[in-house]
C-alpha cells in the first residue's frame, strides 16, 4: 500500500503550492517572535527606591542619606525596600544636626517605603512594575505573571491539540489566532495586575497553540524534501524574525501599554493568511475525507502545472483510508500503549528541560549587565544560526546525533558561565548566547524528532501532551530565574545539568532518520529496550480487526 509521500509525488518538490504553503505558514508565525517575549520589557523591574515626599520638610543633607545602604552582589548599594525613618530624620533637620557627625546615620530606625516608590525612567517611562508598584513584598507577581501566561498555554495546547486531531488543522489555526489578538489587545486596558494577569492567561491560551497547528499543518502537507527545511527554517526563522524586530520596537515604545498595542496591532498580519492557507491533505484523509483531500491536491497540481493523475487514490487505498477512519484514538486510549505512553513520556521529559533552558535564557537577557534591548536582540539574532545548523543536522544526520549534540552542547557552555569571574560579564554574556545557540537549535530538533514518531492519528494529540509537558518548564522558568536573587549562578546550574541528561537521554528514542511519516499506529517503531506490552498490541490489533470488517 502506498503511503501519502508516494502518492503525492506528481507534485513534485518545492513548485509555486509548496512555495505558498511553507511561507504562509511561515509567515503566520512572525506575530507569534513578536508578541512572545514582550513581558521581558513589560514587567521588567527598573531600579528604584524609597519615595522621599518634597512636603517631608527635610533639609537636603538628611534627604541624600536617607536611604540606607546594603551589600548587594558584593557593592554597598541604596536599599529598594526600605528607609530611615522620616519623623527622626525631620527632627534632625529641625535641631540642625549633620548626618554622620551630630547623628550616626546607620542607628537610625527604618521602615518600609510608605510613600511609594520612587522608579529610574533612564530605561523604561513605565512598565507593569512601575505602576502597580509589585515591588518588595509584591515582586513575586513579576515571576508569577509570567507564570499565569504559561498557564493558559498549558490549558490551550490541552485542549487545542485534541480539538485539532477532531475538527481540523486550519479551523483551530485561526481560533487560536484570533483568540491571542484579541485579548493581547484588552490587555492595553487593565486596570490593576489581577485583570492583566488574567488577559495573559488568555494571550498564552492562543499564542503557543497556533504556533504548535501551523508547525504540524507544514509537516503533514509538504513533502519529505521540504519538510526537512520547514522545521527548522520555516515556523522557527519566522519566530526568530518576529523575535528579532521585537527590541528595537521596545526601545522606541517605553510606555508599556503603548508596546502592547503594537504586538496586538501585529495580529492583522493573520488575515490575508485566511485565503492562503489549506487544510492539510493527510488530516482530511485520517478522518475519510477522501474528497475534499483529492479537491487540494488537483489545486496543488494546477498550481504547480503538473499534470494530475486520472486516479489520485486507488479504490484499495480509500477502502485503507476509510479503514482507519474507523479506528479511533482517544487520548486515555491512546496512553494505554506502553510502548507509545514510554515515548510520549521521554519526548514530554526532553521538551520540559529543553523548555526551562530556552525561556529561562530568554527571561534571563534583561538581568544581564549592559542594554537590555541590545541584549534581547543578541539572543535573538543568535537563534538565526541556530536554526540554520539545526536544519543542516536534521538533513544530513540522524536524530540521535542531532538531539545529543546540541543538549551537548548547550548544557555544557552554560555549566562554564559558573567559572567565570565576575569582572569578565562580556565573556558570561558571550557564554550565555553560546549556551542560547546550542538549546534553540535543540528546540528546533526536538520538534523535528517527535512529529516523526508519531502517527498522523494522534500526531497533533502527541506533540499536544509534548507541549503540554513543556508548558509546565515554562511556568517554572520565571521561577528559575528568579532563584538567581539568591545565589547568582544557581540557574545556570540546573539549566546546564538539565540539559546534559537530556543529551544523554534522547538515545533511547527510536531513530527516524531517513523513515517515512507513520500513518497508523501499527507503523510506530517501538522504543529501545522495550517490548510492545498487551495494551499496545490490542491498540494495533483494532486497525487491523477494522480493516477486516471493512473489507467484508
Amino acid at each position: 500500500m502506498r503511503d501519502l509521500d508516494e502518492i503525492t509525488s506528481f507534485l513534485g518538490t518545492w513548485g509555486p503550492f509548496q512555495r505558498l504553503v511553507f511561507f504562509s505558514l511561515a509567515f503566520s508565525i512572525l506575530p507569534n517572535g513578536f508578541i512572545g517575549i514582550y513581558i521581558v520589557f513589560v514587567a521588567d523591574t527598573p531600579p528604584h527606591e524609597c519615595l522621599v515626599p518634597e512636603e517631608s520638610n527635610i533639609s537636603e543633607s538628611w534627604r541624600n542619606v536617607s536611604v540606607p545602604l546594603e551589600l548587594q552582589d558584593g557593592a554597598l548599594k541604596r536599599s529598594s525596600c526600605s528607609r530611615y525613618r522620616l519623623d527622626l530624620l525631620r527632627n534632625f533637620s529641625r535641631l540642625n544636626y549633620a548626618p554622620d557627625v551630630d547623628v550616626n546615620v546607620s542607628q537610625i530606625q527604618q521602615e518600609g517605603c510608605l510613600d511609594g516608590w520612587k522608579y529610574s525612567k533612564e530605561i523604561y517611562q513605565s512598565t507593569i512594575v512601575t505602576e502597580w508598584d509589585l515591588v518588595c513584598k509584591d515582586e513575586y507577581k513579576v515571576p508569577l505573571t509570567t507564570s499565569i501566561h504559561y498557564m493558559g498555554a498549558l490549558v490551550g495546547t490541552f485542549l487545542s491539540g485534541q480539538m485539532s486531531d477532531r475538527f481540523g488543522r486550519r479551523p483551530m489555526l485561526f481560533i487560536t489566532m484570533a483568540l491571542q489578538t484579541v485579548t493581547t489587545f484588552a490587555q492595553i486596558f487593565s486596570p490593576n495586575w489581577e485583570v492583566f494577569a488574567a488577559t495573559f492567561f488568555c494571550v498564552g491560551f492562543g499564542s503557543i497553540s497556533n504556533y504548535l497547528i501551523a508547525y504540524i499543518m507544514g509537516c503533514e502537507t509538504l513533502g519529505p524534501r521540504e519538510r526537512v527545511v520547514f522545521s527548522s527554517l520555516g515556523v522557527f526563522m519566522g519566530s526568530a524574525l518576529g523575535y528579532m524586530a521585537m527590541p528595537p520596537v521596545a526601545y522606541l515604545l517605553r510606555e508599556w501599554r503603548w508596546l502592547v498595542a503594537t504586538m496586538a496591532a501585529s495580529g492583522v498580519l493573520y488575515i490575508p493568511l485566511w485565503w492562503l492557507i489549506p487544510e492539510s491533505p493527510r488530516w482530511l484523509l485520517s478522518q475519510g475525507r477522501v474528497e475534499e483531500a483529492e479537491a487540494i491536491l488537483r489545486d496543488a497540481a494546477r498550481m504547480n502545472k503538473v499534470p494530475v493523475p486520472e486516479v489520485i487514490f486507488t479504490p484499495a487505498e480509500i477502502e485503507n483510508v476509510l479503514a482507519k477512519k474507523a479506528t479511533k484514538y482517544p487520548i486515555l486510549d491512546v496512553l494505554r500503549s506502553f510502548n507509545l505512553c514510554s515515548m510520549a513520556g521521554l519526548c514530554a521529559l526532553l521538551w520540559m528541560i529543553i523548555t526551562l533552558a530556552y525561556f529561562s535564557l530568554v527571561l534571563n537577557t534583561a538581568n544581564l549587565v549592559g542594554s537590555p534591548y541590545l541584549n534581547t536582540f543578541l539572543s535573538a539574532v543568535v537563534e538565526v544560526p541556530a536554526y540554520i545548523i539545526a536544519m543542516l543536522l536534521l538533513k544530513f544526520c540522524s536524530r540521535h546525533l542531532c538531539q545529543s549534540s546540541t543538549l551537548l552542547l548547550g548544557g555544557a557552555v552554560i555549566l562554564t558561565i559558573n567559572f567565570v569571574p565576575t569582572d569578565l560579564s562580556s565573556l558570561a554574556i558571550f557564554l550565555e548566547m553560546m549556551g542560547k545557540f546550542g538549546i534553540t537549535a535543540a528546540f528546533c530538533v526536538v520538534y523535528a524528532v517527535t512529529s516523526e514518531l508519531f502517527p498522523t492519528v494522534v500526531r497533533n494529540t502527541a506533540m499536544g501532551i509534548c507541549s503540554m509537558a513543556a508548558r509546565i518548564a515554562t511556568i517554572l522558568s520565571p521561577f528559575t530565574v528568579y532563584l538567581g536573587k539568591f545565589y547568582n549562578f544557581l540557574p545556570y546550574i540546573i539549566m546546564g545539568s538539565l540539559a546534559v541528561c537530556g543529551g544523554l537521554l534522547c538515545f533511547l528514542l527510536p531513530e527516524t532518520y531517513g523513515r517515512v511519516l507513520p500513518d497508523t499506529m501499527s507503523e510506530m517503531q517501538t522504543m529501545k529496550g522495550l517490548k510492545k506490552c498487551k495494551a499496545s498490541d490490542q491498540n494495533d490489533g483494532h486497525l487491523q480487526n477494522a480493516q477486516k470488517e471493512a473489507r467484508l
